[in-house]
């Protein structure tokens, strides 16, 4: 039998190797912490991206199958026999999480909390974060509360504040959400998130310091609203990859930049019934004030997975196209199988 420690640790580089490698191969900082707090957001919707946003990842890599998934299996046993190990059910929480499977990554983060009496900021943290995966980014007022309970118990909590942070933007609270980017600021973000953040900081303190605009702003808003940038695409599959497809497969489409690693510029997630038209605006940005415009040269890549995660595997079908937004309808066949 494999001792926990060696488990754990295992598991830990496993885990890191196909998720965060870039980020976790040195010794654990506030910068990687950070990034680490974040990284399951690019599942489809708006929040699947936030852990992603903090990562050198490269969506469309393909990764060892099984091996993490085995490594999960020998620390869930490992609990069984040892329930009350508060430590050990937070890493089944993240190691669940990282693969995808939400419904098991909030049954361990629950174990946790029950086991601190609703005092443990991360397993609060971690649950509430995978309620908002398992509903494609959607933060409901559910996991909006735990993530405020996470924050009144760890203030510094670098989950929390990002989630707490989109929560009170969403709620219209600019100055708390403002003050909540600012304070992740101060945990040193990467070089290429940092000026993310501060455009997000910029936009909610202008927000808040304006005036409300009224009758302006609704004209203004429906002048435009014929205007908002659009991807659109016509999804197809290769005959001799449909003939096996399952029937609770799902289709991811991302619009990226050419040629650019990292998270996309936006994500939608649907059942994959092909073939499909699909079309995406900046309301499926990875993250408010990220996103393309019209007449953006954009790559847009379909996937098709068998396990409902928008993180890669092998086995996925994939295909992908490059095209303007704004001009036209592009056709994505997919025609080829990750190894």
């Amino acid at each position: 039998m494999i001792g926990f420690a060696a488990i754990v640790t295992a598991l830990t580089v496993l885990v890191a190797a196909i998720i965060l490698w870039p980020l976790l191969r040195g010794a654990e900082t506030p910068r990687s912490r950070i990034a680490a707090s974040v990284v399951f957001v690019l599942l489809a919707g708006g929040a699947a991206a936030l852990y992603a946003r903090w990562s050198n990842y490269v969506f469309d890599a393909p990764v060892e199958a099984n091996t993490p998934a085995e490594m999960v299996a020998k620390l869930a046993r490992r609990l069984e026999q040892q329930p009350g190990d508060v430590a050990g059910w937070l890493m089944l929480g993240r190691s669940y999480a990282a693969l995808g499977q939400f419904p098991l990554a909030q049954r361990a983060y629950q174990r946790a909390d029950r086991l601190e009496n609703g005092r443990n900021a991360e397993a609060l943290a971690g649950w509430a974060e995978a309620l908002v995966l398992q509903a494609d980014g959607k933060i409901d007022e559910r996991a909006g509360r735990m993530f405020e309970q996470a924050l009144a118990l760890q203030p510094d909590s670098e989950k929390a504040l990002f989630y707490g942070a989109i929560v009170a933007q969403r709620r219209g609270d600019n100055a708390v959400a403002a003050t909540r980017f600012e304070k992740l600021l101060t945990f040193d973000p990467p070089a290429d998130v940092r000026p993310i953040i501060e455009r997000q900081i910029a936009q909610l303190k202008g927000r808040a310091s304006a005036p409300a605009a009224g009758v302006a702003a609704t004209a203004s808003t429906a002048a435009t609203a014929s205007e908002t940038p659009t991807v659109r695409a016509a999804v197809r599959i290769a005959p001799a990859l449909a003939k096996d497809l399952p029937a609770d497969a799902v289709l991811f489409v991302f619009v990226r930049v050419p040629g650019q690693p990292g998270p996309p510029l936006a994500v939608k997630r649907l059942a994959a019934r092909l073939p499909t038209d699909v079309e995406l605006t900046p309301a499926d940005a990875m993250m408010p004030g990220r996103s393309f415009a019209t007449g953006d040269r954009v790559e847009v890549s379909a996937k098709i997975s068998r396990t409902g995660s928008a993180t890669p595997s092998s086995g996925d079908l994939v295909g992908r196209v490059t095209l303007t937004v704004g001009r036209g309808t592009a056709e994505i066949l997919i025609d080829s199988r990750t190894p």
